[in-house]
C-alpha cells in the first residue's frame, strides 16, 4: 500500500503543470503581471492576458497572474469566468498582499458586473440583490490583513458609486487621500466627481445615473429635461396659454384632432422612449426628430447644441423673443467661437447669464464641440432652476 500511494503521488506531481524556463532576467513572473497590469489600465485586453499567461507560464501557483486574468475576463464582461479566476487566485494566495489583491478583485469583478445595471434605462433580472454586502464583505477583509490597503478603499469607493450610494462613496476616496499612498490621483479625481453631482443634487434616479457619464447623448438630454427639469410642467406654468377662436369645419376639425405626430423611427425599444416622444412633442431646438425621420438617441451631446437648447428653453418660459438675436453683431469674447457662428447667439446668451462657461478659464476658450458631461448638464439645470425661480 506504502508503494501504491508513493507511485500515486509521484505521479500526481508529474501530471501537474510544469514551469518554463525563464529566457532572459526580464522574463519574471512579477515583471509580467506589472506589465500585464499597465495593459489593462491601457484597455488593452488581449495584450494584458497574454502577459498573465507568461507569468503563470513561469510560475503555474501564481496569484497575481490568476487575479489579473480574471479581471479581464471582467473588462470583456465574462463576469463568471472572471469569479472562477479569482477563486483560483485565493487558492494560491499565500503572501498578504496576495490575498488583498484578491480579495479587491472580487470587488472589482463584483461591482463590474453590476454596473450595467445601474446605466439608465436598464432594467436587470436575477441580480443578484446582496452584491453590494458581498463587496463590504470582501473590503473589510482586505483592511483587516492591511488596514492602510489604498486599493481597497478606492475600488470600495467605485463599488458605492455603482450604488448610487455617494456619500459613502466619498468617505471611500477621503481616507485614499488621507493614506497618501496608491490611487492619490485617481481617487482626487473621484471625490471631486462626488462633489460636483452633490452639489448638481438630482432629484431622480434617471439624473444620478447620467451624473456618472462622460457625454451625455441626446436622450440622456430628452432625459434629463423631461425628469430633473420637468420641463413639460415648467412650459404649461410658465408660456403664455393662446386660443384660437376661429370658425372650423367640423368634420376636418374632427379628422385633424385624430392625428398624432408620428414617433421616431429608431426609438421603437429604447428605454428612455417615453422621454424622447415627450420631448419631441414639447419640442426643443436641438432635440428635433431628423428629416429622415430619426432621433438618433445614442449620438452625443456637444457644448454648443446644449446652449442652443438652454436657450430655447430660456425664450419660451420667459416669452423673451429677443433673447434670440441679442447678441447677433457683438463682438466674441471667446478665443476659438467666431460671432458669426449659428451656436453664437446661445453661448452668449447661457454664458452671460452665468448659465455656462468657458470650458478653459485660464484661455478663454468655449469649447463649442466639446462633450458634456452629465454632472455638468445637471449643474446647468440646478442653475436654470434657481433662475426662474420655480422649483
Amino acid at each position: 500500500m506504502l508503494l501504491v500511494v508513493i507511485s500515486v503521488g509521484i505521479l500526481i506531481i508529474s501530471c501537474g503543470p510544469k514551469a518554463r524556463p525563464p529566457v532572459s532576467q526580464l522574463d519574471t513572473p512579477e515583471h509580467h503581471f506589472s506589465t500585464g497590469m499597465k495593459l489593462l489600465d491601457q484597455e488593452k485586453y488581449s495584450d494584458a492576458q497574454r502577459e498573465f499567461e507568461l507569468a503563470i507560464q513561469l510560475s503555474p501557483k501564481y496569484s497575481k497572474a490568476y487575479a489579473g486574468t480574471g479581471l479581464v475576463k471582467a473588462y470583456q464582461k465574462d463576469y463568471k469566468g472572471a469569479i472562477d479566476a479569482m477563486d483560483k487566485a485565493w487558492k494560491y494566495a499565500d503572501a498578504n498582499d496576495e490575498k488583498v489583491f484578491v480579495h479587491v478583485g472580487y470587488i472589482r469583478v463584483n461591482t463590474m458586473s453590476h454596473a450595467e445595471c445601474m446605466k439608465v434605462g436598464v432594467v436587470c433580472k436575477n441580480v443578484d440583490k446582496d452584491w453590494l454586502d458581498i463587496s463590504k464583505g470582501e473590503f473589510d477583509k482586505a483592511i483587516f490583513i492591511d488596514p492602510k490597503a489604498a486599493s481597497a478603499y478606492y475600488f470600495m469607493g467605485l463599488c458605492y458609486m455603482t450604488a448610487l450610494d455617494l456619500s459613502q462613496a466619498g468617505q471611500m476616496f477621503s481616507k485614499v487621500l488621507d493614506l497618501k499612498g496608491d490611487y492619490v490621483n485617481e481617487a482626487d479625481n473621484q471625490w471631486k466627481l462626488v462633489q460636483k453631482i452633490q452639489r448638481a443634487m438630482p432629484g431622480t434616479i434617471t439624473g444620478k445615473q447620467i451624473a456618472f457619464v462622460e457625454r451625455i447623448t441626446r436622450a440622456d438630454a430628452a432625459a434629463l429635461f423631461m425628469e430633473e427639469m420637468k420641463i413639460d410642467v415648467l412650459y404649461k406654468k410658465r408660456t403664455p396659454k393662446t386660443f384660437d377662436t376661429g370658425f372650423k369645419d367640423p368634420e376636418k376639425a374632427k379628422a385633424a384632432g385624430g392625428k398624432t405626430a408620428a414617433s421616431a423611427t429608431d426609438i421603437a425599444t429604447h428605454p428612455l422612449k417615453a422621454d424622447i416622444e415627450a420631448i419631441m412633442q414639447i419640442g426643443v431646438r436641438g432635440l428635433e426628430k431628423y428629416s429622415d425621420g430619426t432621433f438618433r438617441p445614442n449620438d452625443y451631446v456637444d457644448r454648443a447644441t446644449y446652449a442652443m437648447m438652454i436657450e430655447d428653453i430660456l425664450i419660451k418660459v420667459s416669452g423673451d423673443n429677443a433673447l434670440a438675436t441679442k447678441f447677433i453683431g457683438s463682438t466674441s469674447p471667446f478665443p476659438d467661437l467666431r460671432s458669426d457662428l449659428p451656436y453664437f447667439n446661445a453661448v452668449m446668451v447661457v454664458t452671460s447669464r452665468g448659465i455656462m462657461q468657458a470650458k478653459d478659464l485660464t484661455s478663454g476658450e468655449f469649447g463649442a464641440m466639446g462633450p458634456v458631461p452629465g454632472v455638468d448638464a445637471l449643474l446647468i439645470i440646478r442653475k436654470i432652476k434657481e433662475e426662474l425661480k420655480f422649483f
